[in-house]
């Protein structure tokens, strides 16, 4: 059986069958290389789940010496992490639910990575603001861009602009206290709100405006968040979906969250489920036991305490399948909301080239909220960088920027906003993998590059303050302080200047 580190490499540099070549006398290039000259200099743009996973396998440190010619890990790369927000980890702080706290667990291992003397955090850094990336490409040997998705996408359809239609995006960066999203002022004040999409982001929306909010008190929600749910008059939530419960986009977990959310009782319609039962045999077990899950909740009959549970409730949710949104419908003075406008669809096709299409029939549903949770999509950066607008990707192969040597993509703005974070980490792992490869195959730049040295030349010639990660953690400590008084994990800042002028920028 060969070595097992030469079975795991899984490019075309061998097969699997073939035996592995004579082991040469002659150092490779690689080596060569890095016998002579200086530390390799790497940058990555953006420090949420990709930019730290792409960091972490750069950084991490190389067993004893292998039969495999390629090199995991490279012990004396200098790796930099820019980012255009004040603070890491992007959307694990931004975008993570504030009641699902062990999935923010991630930070500790990104902490450390960050604690490396081989890496550097450079916060308030915008590259293609502050630092084009044709600047970083020539300070660097590589420049990794992993700067996830930062938009969503639009609806289309008349009344979108209407006072009480926001994106999901926008209304999670309020309740997690993103800086740029703290200007938002969602409308609580309705009885109804509907939610657009049928992804894990829409459960989590649906279940914190519909969450008592004495249960979120304990959690790192931002202050004024929680003081405008606890004043919040919704009372029902619907989750609107173009296709059926085979389609749905969130997960088992999630879902299960829902239908054991305190005071609140679920409402599907049985008749969405017809015929569901004879499919479940298949289609794939993840697949199934969701569905499974979804047929028990609208189909079977409530055990005497669930039903009790039930009945005591004061909020509902619900998904409605096989409806697509087509107009805002706006109040009588034109400036609000009033309810949405929905095209009764029915499916087409199998399997993944299942899609809806209208049958003619028109619902309206009165609302005075409609959150758009469908989908986000990554911004071209800088012109320098080729970028798919259709795709909402930068086009790559295999993280390997398309006709730009020495150019690398993880993460979301290489594969489209699609996975959890343990997707993130295996993308950014073969992103890392794949410029160490070229990195061993003499593919990038010869000789020294100044790296950070010669950008914050750059930065202070344009008036910029990066923050490094021991500010960071002076930020960190003053939000755990503040929380502390009320039982929190922390009490997260949320204004950039109050920020700064704690590090007495």
């Amino acid at each position: 059986m060969a070595p097992r580190c030469w079975r795991w490499v899984r490019s075309s540099v061998w097969s699997r069958t073939r035996p592995p070549p004579a082991r040469s006398t002659r150092a490779p290039v690689f080596c060569q290389w890095f016998s002579s000259q200086t530390t390799p200099q790497i940058c990555v743009v953006g420090s949420g789940p990709a930019g730290f996973y792409t960091a972490q396998h750069l950084l991490k440190k190389r067993g004893p010496q292998q039969l495999c010619p390629l090199p995991q890990h490279h012990t004396r790369a200098q790796v930099d992490i820019y980012e255009k927000q004040l603070v890491p980890f992007g959307l694990v702080r931004f975008g993570v639910a504030p009641d699902h706290p062990e999935v923010k667990n991630v930070i500790n291992t990104f902490t450390q990575t960050a604690h490396s003397e081989r890496c550097a955090f450079r916060g308030n850094v915008a590259v293609g603001r502050d630092v084009m990336v044709s600047e970083l490409r020539e300070a660097y040997h590589a420049v990794v861009l992993s700067y996830g998705a930062e938009d969503h996408r639009v609806l289309g359809i008349p009344g979108e602009e209407l006072h009480g239609v926001c994106s999901a995006r926008a209304f999670v960066g309020w309740y997690n206290g993103l800086p740029e999203n703290q200007g938002l002022t969602p409308d609580l004040s309705c009885d109804t709100a509907v939610i657009l999409g049928q992804g894990n982001v829409a459960l989590d929306v649906a279940r914190i405006l519909l969450t008592p909010p004495e249960h979120l008190e304990k959690t790192d929600i931002t202050e004024a968040a929680l003081g405008a749910l606890r004043q919040s008059r919704v009372k029902t939530v619907w989750i609107v979906g173009r296709r059926g419960p085979l389609q749905v986009a969130f997960t088992i977990k999630e879902l299960r969250e829902m239908i054991q959310l305190p005071g609140t009782w679920p409402i599907l319609h049985p008749s969405d489920f017809l015929g569901l039962q004879e499919q479940l045999k298949e289609i794939p077990r993840p697949r199934k036991r969701l569905t499974e899950l979804l047929l028990r909740t609208a189909t079977e009959k409530l055990g005497a305490e669930e039903a009790a549970r039930q009945a005591s409730a004061s909020r509902a949710w619900g998904l409605r399948f096989f409806r697509s949104p087509q107009q805002v419908l706006p109040s009588a003075d034109g400036q609000r909301v009033a309810g949405i406008r929905l095209a009764v669809t029915r499916l087409e096709g199998v399997g993944e080239a299942t899609r809806a299409v209208p049958t003619g029939e028109i619902e309206d549903l009165p609302c005075g909220l409609v959150l758009s949770s469908v989908g986000y999509k990554s911004r071209p950066i800088d012109p320098s960088v080729p970028f798919d607008p259709k795709l909402g990707v930068i086009p790559n192969t295999e993280g390997r920027v398309v006709d730009v040597p020495g150019l690398y993509c993880s993460g979301w703005v290489k594969t489209g906003p699609t996975g959890v974070i343990a997707t993130t980490m295996t993308s950014s792992f073969l992103t890392s993998q794949a410029l160490l490869q070229d990195l061993q195959a003499g593919l990038l730049p010869l000789g020294p590059r100044p790296g950070y040295t010669a950008i914050q030349a750059l930065l202070s010639s344009r008036g910029v303050q990066p923050i490094s990660f021991s500010d960071w953690e002076k930020l960190d400590a003053e939000e755990v302080s503040r929380g502390q008084g009320s039982g929190k994990p922390r009490e997260k800042l949320v204004d950039c200047q109050e920020m700064l002028r704690l590090l007495g920028r």
